[in-house]
């Protein structure tokens, strides 16, 4: 767990999208708090590390997605040296 992100306010909006039941609690709730572009971006880059999992290329993630390199990079290293936050969620949605 990154320590700099950890506070309050974070756990708080954490435990807010824990209470959520459905894929359309989640739109009305994610429609409110972000952006489009936000919610886009995020979005973005799920999909990058699912297309990185499954062993894609730069190339068919960026033609596919048109995330820049640098972006499918960041993901890149967040599931190599991140947290394994990405894992943990693609092992449970391989569960359903």
């Amino acid at each position: 767990m990154n320590k700099k992100i950890k506070n309050d306010a974070v756990d708080h909006l954490f435990q807010a999208i824990l209470c959520l039941k459905s894929v359309d609690e989640c739109y009305d709730f994610f429609e409110d708090l972000c952006t489009v572009n936000e919610l886009l971006s995020l979005s973005q880059r799920f999909e990058v590390a699912s297309m990185l999992k499954a062993h894609k290329t730069y190339l068919e993630i960026a033609e596919k997605t048109g995330a820049s390199t640098a972006t499918i990079s960041r993901v890149n290293r967040s599931l190599n040296y991140g947290n394994d936050g990405y894992d943990l969620i693609f092992e449970r949605l391989t569960q359903k």
